[in-house]
């Protein structure tokens, strides 16, 4: 079971300081929907997390399991993901070294309009991105290696969950406990997302692509 936590781990702390839902997080909670927006956001994030590693873990689970020796097909399909964040990873961080703008992209200028149905449908669909989506399976799969009995793995899960959407859970509770001492913060954390989560995001995608690849290698 420590041994799949370890694999995990990184996994969840990369979807956790991902820029885009943290950014949007933010925006909802500085606009005047707020009350109205901000909990099915929080609601639609945690339940989209916790769907695409469930979803990923089922599909890894479907995997001919070797005879004897090591889990080839996990391993290699573990090395896939991890190259195509890396790749994806040096993509971004060129983008964003040729960008002249550091603002937000055009689409979040919106969020301060989204309603409780959109905030909803917004933060499961956020998970579903290829970034989102490529750390699930590659969560899915280092769960898959390790072969914990499945009451582990429904812990694992949890805590994975709660490590990954921690980033988003964590304001939006904070700005309803006490609004006029985080509402400075957000500011702040606003400003700094809007000049620096792109490259953030790269340079995490990049990170945590190596992890996936070097752990694949491991399972050989």
């Amino acid at each position: 079971m420590w041994q799949a936590l370890g694999g995990l781990l990184p996994i969840a702390v990369a979807v956790a300081v991902s820029s885009v839902p943290i950014t949007v997080t933010i925006l909802i909670l500085l606009s005047p929907n707020r009350n109205r927006a901000a909990l099915p956001f929080l609601v639609g994030w945690v339940i989209g997390v916790a769907a695409v590693i469930i979803f990923s873990t089922l599909f890894a689970s479907a995997l001919p399991a070797p005879l004897r020796g090591p889990d080839r097909p996990t391993a290699i399909l573990l090395m896939m993901v991890g190259a195509a964040l890396i790749v994806l990873g040096i993509f971004n961080l060129r983008r964003s070294a040729r960008s002249e703008s550091t603002g937000l992209p055009r689409w979040l200028a919106s969020v301060d309009s989204f309603g409780a149905l959109v905030s909803f449908a917004v933060a499961v669909l956020l998970d579903f991105r290829p970034k989102g989506l490529l750390l699930g399976i590659a969560a899915g799969l280092a769960l898959h290696a390790t072969s914990v009995r499945a009451g582990e793995a429904a812990v694992l899960i949890a805590l994975y969950t709660v490590i990954a959407t921690s980033t988003v859970v964590v304001p939006i509770v904070a700005s309803f406990v006490a609004p006029r001492r985080v509402e400075p913060k957000l500011v702040a954390a606003r400003d700094w997302m809007t000049h620096n989560g792109r490259l953030l995001t790269a340079l995490m995608m990049f990170m945590i692509g190596v992890v996936i690849l070097g752990y694949g290698f491991t399972q050989l």
